[in-house]
């Protein structure tokens, strides 16, 4: 038996030699000419999906968003690749070089092949920065405003419970 182990351990730097030349051959010519080349080569096609609406459905070349651990960028031929956003700023690049930016509210990002999906509950998006950062301050002081409404409205719900109850005791 250890003769047997010891021929094969000896064997085992050519088998594998062997398994790389033979990988190394299956990318002929014919699998890096079109169709298969332009797999690897191709843009992105991203995706932003609202509750309401697709926000983005473009061709993109460069994503670059941010989760809970940092930012990062995805690149055509990036892994397969899974994300879970925080509020933040998420930029990409279209074909023609032009930067888009998107502010998000927490999502989802799933890159699957040439496909990039991004799921929030809220974006807004803007070719400018200080642009997008005023829409984003507006969309806030909306917000801020509609909470003090619904805060007021439920504290009145509250009170009128309340007084319900003392008729009921007496």
């Amino acid at each position: 038996m250890k003769l047997e182990n010891r021929e094969t351990n000896s064997r085992t730097p050519e088998l594998l030699n062997s398994c790389r030349r033979s990988q190394c051959e299956a990318l002929t010519p014919e699998l890096l000419s079109p169709p298969y080349l332009e797999e690897f080569t191709s843009d992105m096609r991203l995706k932003v999906l609202l509750p309401t609406e697709v926000l983005v459905d473009r061709s993109v070349t460069k994503v670059i968003a941010e989760a809970q651990n940092g930012s990062f960028c995805i690149l055509p031929r990036h892994i397969d690749f899974l994300a879970a956003l925080v509020p933040g700023i998420l930029s990409f690049e279209l074909e023609s070089g032009q930067e888009v930016f998107l502010a998000v509210d927490e999502g989802i990002l799933v890159k699957c092949g040439t496909e990039v999906l991004v799921s929030t509950l809220n974006a807004v998006r803007s070719d400018d920065l200080e642009q997008l950062k005023q829409t984003v301050e507006q969309q806030f002081r909306v917000l801020d405003e509609r909470e003090r409404l619904t805060r007021s409205a439920l504290a009145k719900l509250e009170a009128s419970m309340v007084y319900r109850f003392q008729e009921l005791r007496s």
